[in-house]
């Protein structure tokens, strides 16, 4: 009887430590996951809030497109944005049903602006040439066109280098003469990297990358889209933010 009382008790004490082991590790495993989400959040509001040093980037401006709701142009401008890039048309039909008043505020308000047609490899040139024409004003004041230039899920096609360069040359002459200027082009890294559109298109780039300066292309940008994700309270969601390069000019 006493020696299985003992050897009871030491279970009992053996189940215990467990039971405290445990519990231990559990309160660290706890305060090690809370200390991984402040410094997440920690790093989502930096990266929410960062943009470029004005010291070296002097002209710093906004994307902006339908997502960023409402847009109150005079709090965008309050927030730094000297320029704006708006999302205008879409392929042969799209159209960013907010354009039209985006406009108008930036203008409003102050800030110069300019349109961005999103290029689709899966139709004619001529036939998203007329869209932007049908769109997008020419006005003196406006800063030139651009020509967003990426990889769509909707799209599967993937043109030779030569089409894709001969179809990319009448999409910019039809909407440059219809601008009255030239356009800037705007591929992203994968599509540069595919079809390597800088090498055979002279215009003035835009590139992007987070946080970094971009390093592709074969000629140095013009204009970085440095930061995706940055929230200011005059729209809704994230905007993109831009900067010029200091010596560039925006004709």
């Amino acid at each position: 009887m006493a020696t299985g009382a003992i050897r009871g008790g030491k279970a009992a004490q053996t189940a215990a430590a467990w039971r405290a082991a445990i519990g231990r590790t559990l309160r660290r495993i706890g305060a090690a996951v809370v200390l991984l989400l402040l410094a997440a959040g920690l790093a989502l509001w930096g990266a929410a809030r960062w943009t470029p040093d004005r010291a070296v980037y002097p002209t710093q401006g906004v994307t902006i497109d339908a997502g960023n709701g409402d847009v109150h142009w005079g709090s965008i401008k309050a927030a730094g944005a000297e320029f704006a890039y708006i999302a205008a048309t879409d392929g042969l039909g799209g159209i960013d049903p907010k354009f039209a008043r985006n406009m108008a505020g930036a203008r409003d308000a102050g800030v110069q602006a300019g349109a961005i047609h999103r290029y689709s490899l899966c139709q004619l040139a001529t036939d998203q040439a007329a869209n932007f024409i049908r769109h997008v004003p020419r006005r003196a004041d406006m800063l030139p066109a651009v020509v967003w230039l990426d990889y769509d899920d909707r799209c599967p096609d993937r043109p030779t280098r030569a089409l894709l360069l001969s179809e990319l040359a009448t999409f910019l002459a039809q909407i440059e003469a219809h601008m009255g200027k030239q356009s800037l082009i705007a591929p992203g890294p994968a599509f540069e990297s595919d079809y390597k559109v800088t090498r055979g298109i002279a215009r003035t780039t835009w590139l992007r990358r987070d946080f970094f300066e971009p390093d592709y292309g074969a000629h140095p940008w013009a204009m970085w889209q440095a930061n995706d994700y940055v929230r200011l309270s005059g729209a809704t969601g994230t905007v993109g933010w831009n900067v010029l390069r200091p010596q560039g000019e925006m004709r």
